[in-house]
């Protein structure tokens, strides 16, 4: 019986990148392929979730972004022996395909198989290429896209496939949506890797501001960075407000499901599972991501109505206030919104992308698996 055919997915250590991979990994298992995942020790954090049969590979990598200058200048020397690894793995297990999700712990992964002339592709989340994603997009067979449009190098060509959304979301898909009223609410705020800290600053006291009617009906599930979860929390209790902090929530699509309304950074996984699961959203753009992505990233959502984008550069105890109130003191306007949400929503971009990568390959498609055979 010949072996199964191998996929490696490559993917740098933030959850916009390792959410959507995750999701390839999932259904590629379920379709009868063998699943290496090749990142870094920063992203083996996030693989908690992936399929127990995902073979996690962590490579030499590392990224310009940080450190001092001797270590920026051994940048070159660790990549090119993370290539130099991978490149040999790859001749004694030679991959059907490669896909690169960003992030500099792709690099290596990429490079190899663009040595190794093996089909290969990456698929870039947000409207606006990253670092890696931007290097690689004239050198690899196919782009694959999860924000449309998105702006590419001239010359290369895109497929708009979406964002792919984990196992967990997608069961949650269109999940019945209870609007705010006279009862117990839920409000999730999720930050992302980057930039959470503005959001914990103004969000407890843009709570507290809030009418007593609104408030007193009110649960938090508040991500916050390490170093600021203490003092979040206190904030909090302080107010006497009813409120769970956290750096991560191993729970999240499950608390998103139960919101009201959702506040976030518009990294292009939030925004997924926020259409996917359909919630009203308030989302603060990143001010500083690159070419100012996440602001193209919530663009789709705004435009529906489903969302209320408020620039960093306006951020305020007031103006979050204000949405928050506009949200969970207006029933009928938030099912608008949640039904808005799904309007946009690419539940089965997971789907799509699995079927470019079998084609990538050269195979035909194969009928999905049952579905313990991702815990073999």
């Amino acid at each position: 019986m010949a072996e199964r055919p191998l996929l490696v997915i490559a993917a740098g250590g933030t959850g916009g990148h390792m959410f959507p991979a995750q999701a390839l990994a999932e259904i590629m298992l379920r379709r009868g392929w063998r699943v290496t995942l090749s990142t870094d020790a920063r992203g083996a954090r996030y693989t908690g979730g992936f399929p127990h049969s995902t073979r996690i590979e962590q490579v030499a990598s590392a990224t310009f972004a940080r450190g001092g200058l001797l270590s920026k200048a051994l940048v070159p020397l660790r990549v090119a022996r993370g290539v130099a690894a991978t490149a040999a793995r790859f001749r004694q297990d030679r991959p059907a395909a490669v896909v690169g999700f960003g992030g500099y712990p792709s690099i290596p992964a990429l490079a190899a198989a663009w040595l190794l002339k093996l089909p290969r592709m990456i698929h870039e989340q947000n409207g606006v290429l990253g670092r890696v994603n931007e290097i690689f997009a004239s050198r690899v067979d196919m782009v694959a896209c999860g924000t449309w449009p998105t702006k590419l190098p001239d010359g290369v060509e895109g497929v708009h496939v979406g964002n792919p959304v984990r196992r967990a979301v997608k069961e949650r898909a269109g999940a019945a949506y209870i609007p705010p009223g006279d009862y117990p609410m839920s409000l999730l705020m999720i930050g992302g890797s980057q930039g959470a800290r503005i959001l914990s600053d103004v969000l407890p006291p843009a709570i507290e501001a809030l009418p007593m009617e609104i408030l007193r009906h009110l649960r938090i599930s508040h991500q916050a960075r390490d170093e600021d979860g203490a003092r979040v929390a206190k904030y909090y209790y302080e107010h006497g407000i009813d409120a769970e902090v956290k750096p991560f929530f191993d729970d999240l699509p499950a608390r998103m499901t139960e919101a009201q309304v959702v506040v976030s950074r518009s990294g292009a996984s939030s925004v997924a599972d926020i259409s996917t699961i359909g919630r009203p959203s308030i989302l603060i753009p990143y001010a500083v991501a690159a070419g100012d992505h996440q602001t193209v990233n919530a663009q789709a959502l705004v435009e529906a109505g489903a969302a209320i984008r408020i620039p960093e550069s306006k951020l305020t105890v007031d103006s979050l206030r204000d949405a928050l109130e506009a949200v969970l003191g207006n029933a009928q306007g938030a099912l608008q919104m949640s039904r808005a949400a799904l309007s946009v929503a690419r539940p089965d971009a997971a789907e799509h992308l699995a079927a470019l990568v079998e084609d990538l390959a050269g195979m035909a498609p194969a009928p999905e698996l049952a579905e313990d055979l991702e815990d073999r």
